[in-house]
């Protein structure tokens, strides 16, 4: 069969060609080396600081829908079909200022200007989305940004005066969206592209079908949806992973589905994609979701690479487990379901089969009397690693607890159920005195280590004051009283 060997993108408003380009090529570096764009700056090479913020553009249900993205840890083989807009491009043919660019210099939003670009074009994705933000949806919308020396205020009085220099309704990327549109439209692929040389190869399957069997015959492939980890694997550690295979623009595995019983998503599905059924589902993940790094990492990053990764101090598998998610592997022979938990079998081991892949992840909805809660402890509020992570489902039957499900991130070498500390609570009345025997019997279930995150008593401590904190949120007995122990 016949594969295409170039991808195709619009690059602000030019039609672009690039032939075999290397699977570890960051759109980055292209935009800086190979394009000489180099308003778009490189500041942690990690997805971290937001001021290689670009958007991009991809086409979604025949609809076009534009993110702020990593440039630095986004590979630009995975960009085929896509727009690509740059800090360059704001600007009018006439050369005046964009009005988010006027309202940053009227608010004295930039002193060095370095993480300035960043900035601009993540308050543009927000303008064009939410034309009058809140005060608190910038703040959401910039977690992704860091910046050293301005300070946040300005900035965010900026955000908040752009409509005072333009309407995005005369937006170019508004004013155009339809030639846009038709444009992304010709350039999607129908066939398998694989570009690149032997040692640096990428692979972007015509479709799931097609997945399965590039997967069979390169069942050594690293397979990458956001890479929002696999990014650092090269920018850091320059870690040989060939051959890659891109699945981002499989549109079979950005499937979401919500109906009475459960929520079902697809393996390809963005944080930010899982948004508004997550929070329809579970309530109760709202403010845990946007606790989940930064806008821009939520915009690339997949649940189903989350869980595939199998880290530790992953933010989602804990929160799953405790709700009972199954995931759906699939590969060439066919597909197999199994409980999210039984996946993660020790440090960087999980039951996968060579050819598998994950598929989708499905989360049972809540039984009658069950409370869910989801906490996160880290060393910086926003976009930051977990510390511990945990997730809590307790179903109450006439004021006795039926059923306890617990799971831990950053407490073991795996995403792990607190075995010890559920029994301690089925069975028994809702209770300070329950919660307080299941936070003691953690000891039981953990030997958590210390790192730079946490030492490992604080993660015992902390994760047993996390149970104790469920009880107290939770607690409905109005004359009980009220007292959060500490040791």
């Amino acid at each position: 069969m016949a594969h295409q060997n170039e991808i195709r993108f619009l690059l602000n408003g030019k039609d672009t060609t690039v032939v075999d380009p290397k699977a570890t090529t960051t759109l980055l570096d292209y935009l800086r080396i190979d394009q000489r764009l180099t308003g778009t700056k490189e500041g942690c090479a990690e997805g971290d600081c937001g001021a290689c913020t670009v958007l991009v553009g991809r086409l979604r249900d025949g609809k076009l829908k534009y993110e702020t993205v990593n440039a630095c840890i986004r590979f630009l083989a995975s960009l085929n079909g896509c727009h690509i807009v740059t800090i360059e491009h704001l600007s009018g043919p006439d050369g005046r200022l964009h009005p988010v660019q006027e309202a940053m210099i009227e608010h004295h939003g930039s002193q060095c200007g370095f993480c300035t670009p960043g900035f601009v074009m993540s308050l543009y994705a927000l303008w064009m989305e939410t034309p009058a933000p809140s005060a608190q949806e910038v703040e959401t919308a910039l977690q992704g940004n860091l910046c050293r020396c301005t300070g946040y205020e300005p900035i965010v009085q900026a955000a908040l005066a752009i409509n005072q220099y333009g309407s995005p309704s005369n937006d170019y990327l508004n004013r155009e969206r339809s030639d846009v549109t038709a444009r992304l439209a010709a350039l999607q692929s129908t066939s398998r592209i694989e570009t690149g040389p032997a040692d640096d190869r990428a692979i972007l399957p015509r479709d799931v079908s097609d997945l399965a069997e590039v997967l069979a015959e390169h069942p050594e492939a690293t397979l990458v949806a956001g890479s929002t980890d696999v990014g650092l694997w090269v920018t850091k550690f320059m870690r040989p992973i060939s051959p890659v295979v891109f699945i981002n623009h499989l549109e079979e595995l950005k499937d979401i589905t919500l109906d009475d019983d459960a929520l079902t998503i697809g393996a390809g599905v963005t944080y930010s994609e899982s948004e508004a059924a997550i929070r329809e589902a579970f309530p109760h993940l709202r403010e845990y979701w946007d606790r989940i790094a930064g806008w821009q990492v939520r915009n690339m990053g997949t649940i189903g690479g989350n869980v595939a990764n199998g880290s530790p101090i992953g933010d989602t598998p804990p929160v799953l487990i405790s709700l009972g998610a199954e995931v759906t592997l699939q590969k060439a022979g066919g597909a197999r379901t199994l409980p999210l938990e039984a996946f993660f079998i020790d440090y960087g081991k999980q039951d996968r089969e060579a050819g598998d892949f994950v598929a989708s992840i499905c989360i049972p909805r809540a039984k009658p009397g069950q409370i869910d809660a989801a906490y996160k402890i880290s060393k910086r509020r926003d976009e930051d690693i977990s510390s511990v992570a945990v997730g809590i489902s307790v179903v109450l039957e006439k004021g006795t607890i039926a059923e306890a499900r617990i799971a831990f991130g950053g407490m073991a070498a795996t995403p792990k159920r607190a075995a010890s500390a559920e029994a301690a609570l089925v069975g028994q009345s809702w209770s300070a005195e329950a919660f307080d025997a299941a936070a003691k019997a953690l000891a039981q279930d953990f030997t958590p280590l210390s790192d730079w995150r946490a030492s490992a008593e604080y993660r015992l401590l902390v994760a047993g004051n996390l149970l104790r904190r469920f009880h107290l949120e939770h607690d409905t007995a109005k004359d009980a009283p009220v007292r959060l122990a500490i040791a």
